[in-house]
């Protein structure tokens, strides 16, 4: 069975290549049934997205990978289709599975083609099996060169496993790499199709378990889970008929340097659409006025240097959002210097993660939401060096401050040094300014509630993300932060 919904577990390319012969063996199967149910699969998806597709050109690499597109050209060949097969190497150099697939074909009346580097005319699509997950390293000149002849053509490509050039393990590009319309991953979901660069390069991930899903589970421990809706209700029960505000957190946003307004009113207005009982904002005086006519449920209060007014605040609160707007004046510096001591649940974004940046310390209460940018900082790096492995950027982020890190980005990853999660949902409208202020209101109100800083992260992420694309039915581009007010509140009310 091939489908769109993808498994909560998801794994890196090794457990599967390990772990697909341990499943293979406890369910008495040889390794080649595997090949012909992924080429099955693959074929399932192509007469899926392209019923009316008559000519097909298989673009086969030296391992399995290749082996399962041999697979893919035989059955495309007896249902009648036109089909050539490009061999990138030497074909009888093929062993084990895959030479078995290429003498199938071979005895099927197809024949082997060496890569001309120029897709003819007549082909509809194109079936990447060139290199799957076994890549090392960086794609050589001859896949590179074919690569990017399939990408030229203009033709919809499938891809076997993962798109040839990406990284099954981190999302990143190893090279040039093939712009597929849809994935289809065998086994386990590899980590890499579900963050970073990766989304440039799938398309559609589609999933077969090849009949052996159950027996590999039980085989292999997840790399990392995706967050979905189940986990989203369990953490959100219907509150009580005699609850009242007290009960449902009392959330303290500072921030809002002059000029940036904006940001803290996002955030404070985003925890209170999340469900926070009450909610407050320290702040620069100038923008109290704003923030209040806006949004009067919000109490505002403005601040200047007096340490009393900060130590009430801190007292009265059990939740602390930091950063939206905090700027770094020294304004904003003493402002975070009062609240860094503090001891209560803490969120920390935007300005207040490069604050952080200049004087790193290891906390267990807080939980903090970098972009790349802002983990580059905080680690000491580049950008380039988080995004080409996200996984282990968020690790370091993690062991380095402790607490909980949100990494955002395509694929946004949540590690709270036990498990790391992943939130497949999002779009690129979220591109915009504002989004992370909303986010960190929204997890803030969510720790508020009982949940405790891993819940709130990953539950947090999975609303703001859900209510962007709910917001993205009208469109990507002009989408605004504020957009996802309404949805959210919706979101935080699971039926």
């Amino acid at each position: 069975m091939v489908t769109s919904q993808l498994p909560i577990q998801l794994y890196l390319a090794e457990q599967v290549r390990q772990g697909e012969q341990l499943a293979a063996q406890a369910m008495q199967l040889e390794m080649y049934q595997l090949m012909e149910r992924a080429g099955e699969a693959v074929f399932s998806v192509l007469r899926q997205h392209c019923p009316e597709a008559q000519s097909l050109l298989i673009c086969c690499g030296g391992g399995n990978n290749g082996g399962d597109g041999y697979v893919v050209a035989r059955l495309a060949r007896e249902s009648g289709m036109t089909v050539r097969l490009w061999q990138l190497g030497c074909a009888e150099r093929l062993t084990g599975d895959a030479a078995v697939a290429r003498d199938a074909w071979l005895a099927s009346g197809g024949k082997i083609e060496q890569p001309e580097y120029t897709v003819p005319a007549s082909v509809e699509v194109v079936v990447d099996a060139l290199l799957g997950t076994g890549l090392k390293g960086r794609v050589r000149e001859d896949s590179a060169a074919l690569i990017n002849t399939v990408n030229q053509s203009g033709c919809p490509v499938i891809a076997v496993d993962v798109p040839s050039g990406l990284c099954a393990d981190t999302g990143a590009e190893l090279g040039p790499v093939i712009c597929a319309q849809s994935t289809v991953t065998f086994i386990g979901v590899k980590q890499g199709l579900c963050t970073g660069r990766a989304a440039n390069f799938c398309g559609e991930v589609y999933f077969s378990g090849l009949g052996v899903e159950q027996a590999f589970q039980q085989q292999c421990v997840p790399s990392s889970n995706r967050i979905t809706l189940p986990e989203i209700e369990r953490c959100l029960p219907p509150r009580t008929r005699a609850a009242h505000k007290g009960d449902h957190g009392r959330v303290l946003c500072a921030g809002g340097e002059l000029g940036m307004a904006g940001a803290i009113r996002l955030a404070a207005e985003a925890c209170a659409r999340a469900g926070a009982g009450l909610t407050a904002v320290i702040t620069q005086p100038d923008n109290v006025l704003s923030i209040v006519t806006a949004r009067p449920e919000i109490m505002v209060q403005g601040w200047q240097d007096k340490a009393h007014e900060i130590s009430q605040r801190l007292e009265w609160a059990d939740v602390i959002v930091i950063g939206p707007g905090l700027g770094q004046s020294d304004w904003s510096k003493a402002l975070f210097f009062h609240f860094s001591a503090c001891d209560k649940k803490m969120i920390i974004d935007a300005d207040g993660l490069n604050l952080l940046a200049l004087s790193p310390d290891y906390k267990n209460n807080r939980i903090i939401t970098p972009h790349p940018g802002e983990a580059a900082r905080l680690l000491n790096t580049t950008v380039a060096i988080v995004e080409a492995d996200r996984y282990g950027a968020v690790r370091l982020l993690q062991q380095k401050y402790g607490g909980v890190v949100v990494l955002k980005g395509a694929g946004t990853l949540i590690c709270d040094g036990q498990q790391i999660w992943v939130c497949t949902a999002g779009n690129p409208g979220m591109a915009t300014g504002g989004m992370g202020d909303v986010l960190s209101g929204i997890i803030g109100a969510l720790a508020g509630q009982d949940l405790s800083l891993s819940e709130a992260a990953r539950v947090g992420v999975w609303i703001h993300s859900t209510a962007a694309d709910c917001c993205a039915r009208e469109g990507e581009r002009g989408l605004l932060a504020s957009d996802l007010f309404p949805y959210i509140r919706q979101l935080v009310n699971p039926r």
